[in-house]
């Protein structure tokens, strides 16, 4: 990325510009992405101020000084200013630039996102209307509810589709516009309900395998082998572990094989691993799976466990809940740690929390953790039904 100045090359003005480019680009899939724009180099392209004015942009570039514009400050914005008078930029400037967009790339580092289940209810809408809300950053595809032992993966979709007719690869295109609308797609293994375990570290390896080919880069080895989701390739595996026969520990070599495969295949993607254990800590089933520090993102179910959860009117309100969330972000290692809630007070046997509360009680206590990532929620049926994920978006 070439700058000139009057005629002259600015070699530091090109590295900030590309620090300023390479923070932008790096806080794109935490933080969710924002616009930078090069302004100055035309007379007719309008006011610095009407351009802040348009409400598009996070970023100026002109042509080295960094400062802050008084005009763009009052709309919450940031300018990076060059000054194009033939000189070149000093080291101070250059630091001062580097100290600045350090500043600007961490602003938003506790704002959180929203996760949500998909799959286990017909009448929850579609997957591509699911991710066109604008409301969630995450989708869970459940569940793949049977594996290992020898047994033959199943996919279950509830009434979305059928996926023993492959009928579940229409979903190729509602996969492809989430992603394209920055939306990380995952499928979820495990489930509440069906038949599924780990009984060696041969069978993690199977299955790990299985999962690479049929779901994320790979293609079936098998002959005759089938995607049932199609082309579209997820972008990781959810651990929802909640029962099941085997041995537990087997789940973070499944973890390990998984986040080998990442940078393969033709897409070359970092495989995204996530895990959605019970509150009381440790887990019982994903708990040693956890200690691998493979896990990005934890969402942690605050509900059907009273010991752990949100309890309303006298029932000790936020304490049960902050004193494990405590513990979780201490004791895992993982990007980060979200609020697993129910969308709906019919959505769980208990632990829902009312918008009101969740919003002065809980996210502020939550939100003082670096590792606080937002909040899941179960499930996209549910949520559609009340709205929840609406409603308390703007403060997770």
């Amino acid at each position: 990325m070439a700058t000139r100045a009057n005629g002259s090359s600015c070699s530091l003005a090109n590295l900030m510009a590309a620090i300023f480019f390479l923070l932008v680009v790096s806080s794109r899939g935490a933080h969710g992405g924002r616009i930078a724009i090069y302004w100055g180099q035309n007379g007719n392209e309008g006011t610095l101020a009407d351009t802040c004015a348009t409400g598009n942009y996070a970023f100026f570039c002109m042509h080295c000084y960094i400062s802050l514009s008084s005009i763009c400050r009052s709309t919450k914005q940031y300018t990076m200013a060059t000054r194009a008078n033939g000189s070149s930029c000093s080291l101070a400037n250059l630091m001062a630039a580097i100290f600045f967009l350090l500043v600007v790339s961490s602003r938003g580092a506790h704002g959180g996102r929203i996760a949500i289940y998909w799959g286990q209810n017909g009448n929850e809408g579609t997957l591509a209307d699911t991710c066109a809300t604008g409301n969630y950053a995450f989708v869970n595809l459940a569940f793949l509810c049977s594996f290992g032992s020898g047994q033959a993966p199943q996919l279950n979709l509830a009434g979305h589709c059928d996926a023993y007719s492959g009928a579940c690869a229409n979903l190729t295109a509602d996969i492809a516009r989430c992603q394209s609308m920055g939306v990380k797609v995952l499928l979820s293994i495990g489930g509440g309900a069906g038949g599924y375990s780990l009984a060696s570290k041969q069978d993690a390896s199977h299955l790990a395998r299985y999962l690479w080919e049929s779901f994320l880069g790979g293609r079936p080895s098998a002959p005759g082998g089938r995607r049932p989701l199609g082309d579209a390739v997820l972008d990781g595996v959810d651990f929802d572990i909640e029962g099941g026969g085997g041995d537990p520990r087997y789940y973070g070599d499944l973890a390990a094989y998984l986040k080998a495969y990442s940078g393969m295949g033709a897409a070359g993607k970092e495989v995204l691993l996530s895990a959605a254990p019970q509150c009381p800590f440790p887990d019982q089933w994903v708990g040693k799976a956890l200690d691998t520090g493979l896990f990005d993102y934890v969402w942690v179910q605050f509900y059907n466990n009273p010991p752990c959860q949100y309890a309303a009117g006298s029932g000790g309100g936020a304490a049960n809940l902050l004193d494990a969330w405590r513990q979780w972000t201490s004791g895992v290692e993982a990007r980060y740690i979200f609020l697993g809630l129910p969308a709906s007070p019919g959505a769980a046997g208990s632990g829902f929390i009312p918008v009101g509360s969740l919003e002065s009680q809980v996210l502020p206590a939550l939100k003082a953790s670096s590792k606080y990532g937002g909040v899941m929620l179960w499930s996209r049926y549910y949520d559609d039904q009340d709205g929840y994920s609406s409603a308390i978006k703007n403060a997770v």
